[in-house]
């Protein structure tokens, strides 16, 4: 899984079947500090995400399985809605404070 911020909508009036009554997403990958890192995507929605959150998401084969039985051709998936993160500065053992992501 991957961290992502949805930072738009695709609207498509001609689409595969398979597609129907699916939300397409824009999304920014993430890096664990919050930068964007890499290229944009395009990514199916199955938990109802919006513009401006942050949000997990699988690439791959895996990215069909929330829809089962149906099977769209996607290869990406918003699986999650983040809430926050914690990145842990030095060893976590020792008392060291957490960063928290929005």
């Amino acid at each position: 899984m991957q961290l992502a911020r949805v930072i738009g909508e695709v609207v498509a009036t001609i689409k595969d079947p398979n597609l129907s009554a699916t939300t397409l997403l824009v999304l920014q990958p993430l890096a664990p500090s919050g930068e964007p890192i890499g290229r944009t995507l395009v990514a199916l929605d199955s938990v109802g995400a919006g513009v401006g959150e942050n949000v997990f998401f699988v690439r791959g084969r895996e990215a069909a399985f929330p829809f089962y039985p149906a099977e769209p051709p996607t290869d990406a998936c918003i699986v999650g809605i983040v809430d926050h993160w914690d990145l842990w500065d030095g060893d976590a053992n020792a008392g060291a404070a957490p960063r928290t992501q929005p």
